[in-house]
């Protein structure tokens, strides 16, 4: 997507991708994961079935930033969100089966309409942006793999 900015992230988990994907998909594993200034709501009954809307959410001092999101892609291993807001985008989640578990990748590419709002990005949270995506990462895993474990590796 031209002039999209790109951030990709992956993370090794020993989980089986049915288990990662459960947490990316259940709005309550969703949450234990989170960012905890972020939640997510539904917009209508909450599921990841291609069509289906939420809302992201960051809850700042005075301020409530909102993307409206919709999955476009949707399969097993795979949902994408696409959003509007004060970011436009996409949020892709991916899970890779492999030897150890699953490899999960998450790339989110988005732009900043508006200008004044792209430069403060830049300035104040690119940075902070790519260290919470790579701690949402670790505290999935977290979740992933003791769930996995409490299952009984099913």
């Amino acid at each position: 997507m031209k002039d999209y900015k790109v951030f990709e992230q992956s993370i090794q988990i020993n989980a089986s991708a049915t288990m990662v994907e459960k947490c990316i998909s259940d709005r309550a594993l969703m949450h234990r994961w989170l960012n905890p200034r972020l939640r997510c709501e539904p917009v209508g009954e909450w599921d990841t079935r291609l069509g289906s809307r939420s809302r992201f959410i960051i809850n700042l001092p005075g301020i409530e930033p909102t993307l409206k999101n919709t999955v476009v892609e949707r399969e097993p291993g795979l949902i994408v969100w696409e959003f509007v807001g004060f970011f436009k985008g996409r949020d892709r989640w991916e899970c890779q089966p492999n030897d150890e578990g699953t490899k999960l990748i998450n790339r989110f590419e988005f732009k900043i309409p508006n200008p004044l709002v792209k430069v403060g990005f830049e300035i104040v949270a690119a940075r902070s942006t790519e260290q919470e995506m790579s701690a949402q990462l670790r505290r999935l895993k977290r979740v992933a793999e003791a769930l996995y474990i409490q299952s009984g590796f099913t």
